[in-house]
């Protein structure tokens, strides 16, 4: 008897959900969009692989009982995750190049201030006497 009242309390723990037919749907369309794949749609949810590929085998029309599909592909998450990740790392780096573009004008401009001359060529300008072309004979 111990044990059937034990037996009940672990049954009476478990959670029945239940989803409805157009949640069912919306997964299934997600997964084959390339949006989630089942394992990602499993952990979110917290529903078993199994019965989302039921899911998928009453829903899709991609995904048909009888078809083997051999390699799930990359969900479009999982891609625009790792793109995010590139662009944090690329602007990181321009915002680097950047400080060090600022540090160089500024060191340039104390440097010319200090003793007098220009060190950073501007487009556009004369050259000074004595850096003209020399007549070879």
């Amino acid at each position: 008897m111990a044990n059937l009242e034990g037996f009940k309390k672990s049954f009476d723990k478990r959670l029945s959900r239940n989803f409805g037919e157009k949640f069912k749907k919306d997964m299934v369309k997600r997964i084959e969009n390339n949006e989630f794949s089942v394992r990602e749609i499993s952990t979110l949810y917290g529903v078993s692989t199994t019965a989302i590929y039921k899911w998928v085998y009453k829903y899709s029309i991609l995904y048909q009982k009888g078809y083997r599909q051999i390699i799930e592909p990359m969900s479009s998450t999982k891609k625009v995750k790792e793109l995010q990740a590139r662009i944090k790392e690329l602007e990181q780096a321009v915002g680097q190049k950047q400080m060090k573009v600022d540090f160089l004008e500024k060191l340039i401009e104390i440097t010319e201030d200090d003793l007098g001359i220009d060190i950073k060529k501007k487009a556009g300008s004369k050259p000074k006497s004595g850096s003209g072309n020399t007549v070879k004979e």
